[in-house]
């Protein structure tokens, strides 16, 4: 299989897919214990400095926000980082977390692009290397299926491709160009969803992104779920559980854990709050400012969602949603 060309990025991470799987038989116990946890619990039990964490899905819908905090709120870093999230990177990013990140599209939509990131490149405090969307979730799912690339046709002569760690190879059946997409497979992976019982079995309403592929990419998975729900529940409905119960490690009972993004059927996103936070972080003293006040000084996800307006706020979401 004759390699043509290389893209200049550098591949952040890449680990012997065999090496993954045996790791995975040793430390994935297949019993259906409780996995329950609170997220400083989840987050101190199984992240540390250097290691390499994604998050799931896009922009602010159905992002694991209470997580994220959490591991603002102990430090822990540096980290290598992917996601295709905005808020979670930005404030990772910002509180001086993340060393290096592979990055697709980072950007608020109508709100603009990234303040924080683009501080964080022009300074040299934050290597990145490019991939399309579709890349960095075909990347993931390389790494679930046990393969060290997957070949496609994204990217191909893009500038794209010049910035990733791809390669551009020719088929060995039909001569055909392809871009060969690398595994990626993630120390730790953090992924909200909408129910989950205790033991980690999860379902996801709606868009699934690519939950599935990364919770299988992942050596460690914590799981945020706005409802806990008994594994009767689950089992009503099996073949709705995306994420089955032996590949998490965490299941953290999280209402609202995805605000201020949205939850796809259950809330809107807080549009004030992050037009708030957009104006915060145009400064870096401003960011700063903003995860003293919303990270640092709340004591955990609960404490979080009062400040922001608790119940009544929530309600007003909830039905913000419906209408759109």
């Amino acid at each position: 299989m004759a390699e043509l060309k290389s893209g200049r990025g550098p591949l952040i991470r890449m680990l012997p897919p065999d090496e993954v799987r045996a790791w995975m038989r040793a430390n994935k116990p297949k019993g259906q214990v409780s996995k329950l946890m609170t997220e400083r619990e989840a987050i101190a039990k199984f992240v540390r400095p250097e290691q390499y964490v994604g998050v799931e899905l896009y922009g602010g819908v159905r992002c694991p926000m209470s997580l994220v905090r959490e591991l603002v709120r102990q430090r822990i870093g540096p980290l290598d980082l992917a996601g295709q999230g905005v808020l979670e990177n930005d404030m990772l990013i910002a509180a001086g977390l993340v060393r290096r990140l592979d990055i697709t599209y980072h950007g608020y939509e109508v709100y603009g692009t990234s303040p924080i990131l683009r501080r964080a490149c022009e300074s040299g405090k934050v290597q990145t290397v490019e991939w399309s969307n579709a890349a960095l979730a075909w990347r993931f799912k390389a790494a679930a299926m046990g393969l060290p690339f997957l070949p496609v046709r994204s990217m191909l002569g893009t500038g794209t491709f010049d910035y990733s760690g791809a390669k551009e190879i020719l088929c060995p059946f039909t001569g055909v160009k392809l871009c060969a997409i690398p595994a990626l497979h993630l120390d730790v992976g953090l992924i909200h969803v909408h129910r989950a019982d205790e033991f980690g079995n999860c379902q996801i309403d709606g868009i699934t992104g690519f939950a599935a592929e990364m919770a299988r990419a992942s050596k460690r998975l914590i799981v945020s779920a706005e409802e806990i729900v008994p594994h009767l529940e689950i089992q009503k409905a099996p073949d709705r559980t995306l994420i089955p119960y032996f590949i998490v490690d965490a299941v953290v009972h999280a209402p609202g854990g995805s605000l201020p993004g949205e939850m796809p059927y259950l809330y809107w996103r807080d549009d004030a709050h992050i037009k708030a936070y957009m104006e915060a972080v145009q400064t870096e003293e401003g960011a700063q400012r903003y995860l003293q006040e919303w990270v640092h000084g709340t004591r955990d996800h609960t404490d979080f969602v009062k400040k922001l307006g608790g119940e009544k706020r929530l309600a007003e979401l909830r039905a913000e949603a419906t209408t759109r």
